[in-house]
């Protein structure tokens, strides 16, 4: 997601405002906008088998089922 004036990733508490950039996160929220999981150590390798892991375990559907 881009965020050019950062106003996201500061309200969701993840800016790094030394860097001056948001911290990897990943933030599971269901489709009523309930913050499910945040995920704070991201693993840029493994991040989409990891997504997935996570989704299951949160027992979000896949699309369509």
């Amino acid at each position: 997601m881009s965020d050019p004036a950062k106003k996201t990733a500061a309200a969701y508490g993840v800016l790094n405002e030394k860097a001056g950039f948001a911290n990897r996160h990943t933030i599971y929220i269901d489709k009523d906008g309930v913050v499910k999981h945040i995920d704070t150590k991201v693993n840029p390798k493994d991040h989409g088998r990891d997504v997935a892991k996570k989704l299951e375990e949160l027992k979000i559907p896949k699309k369509g089922k």
